[in-house]
């Protein structure tokens, strides 16, 4: 794990100066060497770069750019749950990420509140409403747990009888699939009652590697279905050919596209956002080159709304 400006900038051949690096971030540096390694050196644009170096640009204050931009703390019934949507509700599994993208949503999400000993308090929370048949362990990063928890988790879902579904998601198969290689808990998820869906994070198709398409495979062959979600980044993925390319290689690991997301507007990521038109242009132009499995859905998660919120045509008289 690379927690050091100055290493990662040794192994991709920068200097933190070039770089116009935050060498103090409020939100701390952190990044996997396998991630690291997928840098291109001497790129100071690279896409991989651009999603986990902190950047004076952080700093800027922006109008409608807020601490907590999809409502979390308002869908937050009891300690370390959120449910925002009928029938499936979000466990905080951990507050532990393994790796901190820069314009991560929840970088200022009060994870002191996430803790083992509130788990107790929220599966009783899922037991008392039996409209909830989804659950979906999230954070953080569950994968940052040990094995033996995630076990001990998947094992108190089981148990509540409306429960149908777990799904999982987790950037961690991507960003350091060696971590994500879980023999004893690939057999606990094969053998479960429960309907299990992993839902990774990848956003361009230099982030997926020939470990991870090995990873895959092992949860295909247990028979866990696979999906992909990406935000819609600057500078990172808002072209045409990289989506295209991105769902390409997605596919052929054996990931679906999932969502796109629009940024939400969380405060120090305003320099990542791409606006709604430029977002239609670009589910367009994938329309017109790739089958429609292969195009994920673009949306924006709205606080308060029951759903993500699919993006629309643009008005042609105001502009987004």
């Amino acid at each position: 794990m690379i927690q050091s400006i100055n290493e990662l900038c040794d192994l991709i051949k920068h200097s933190p100066a070039d770089l116009g690096v935050d060498k103090n971030p409020s939100f701390a540096f952190k990044v996997p060497r396998h991630f690291a390694q997928q840098i291109e050196p001497g790129n100071p644009t690279d896409p991989l770069l651009l999603q986990i170096l902190p950047s004076l640009q952080e700093q800027e204050q922006v109008l409608n750019f807020h601490t907590d931009p999809v409502g979390d703390l308002k869908a937050n019934p009891v300690e370390s749950l959120l449910h925002k949507y009928q029938g499936r509700v979000l466990l905080m599994a951990s507050p532990k990420c393994d790796i901190h993208c820069r314009y991560c949503f929840r970088r200022h999400f009060p994870y002191q509140q996430v803790k083992k000993t509130h788990w107790q308090d929220a599966f009783q929370y899922i037991q008392n409403d039996d409209s909830i048949h989804e659950v979906i362990l999230s954070g953080g990063d569950p994968y940052a747990l040990a094995e033996a928890v995630l076990i001990d988790l998947l094992t108190q879902v089981e148990v509540i009888s409306h429960v149908s579904t777990l799904r999982i998601h987790s950037r961690t198969p991507v960003v350091m699939p060696e971590k994500a290689v879980r023999p004893n808990w690939l057999k606990r998820l094969q053998a479960s009652r429960l309907n299990i869906v992993l839902v990774v994070h990848c956003n361009h198709a230099n982030e997926l590697t020939a470990e991870s398409h090995v990873l895959f495979q092992q949860y295909q062959q247990a028979g866990i279905t696979l999906l992909n979600q990406s935000v819609l980044l600057s500078g990172v993925n808002d072209s045409v050919e990289t989506l295209v390319n991105l769902s390409k290689k997605l596919f052929s690991q054996g990931v679906l596209p999932y969502y796109c997301h629009l940024l939400d507007k969380v405060a120090g990521a305003s320099h990542f956002e791409v606006k709604n038109r430029q977002g239609w242009v670009l589910l367009e132009g994938m329309k017109q080159q790739l089958p429609g499995y292969l195009v994920p859905k673009f949306v924006a998660e709205i606080a308060g709304e029951p759903y993500k919120t699919p993006l629309a045509l643009p008005s042609l008289k105001n502009k987004p």
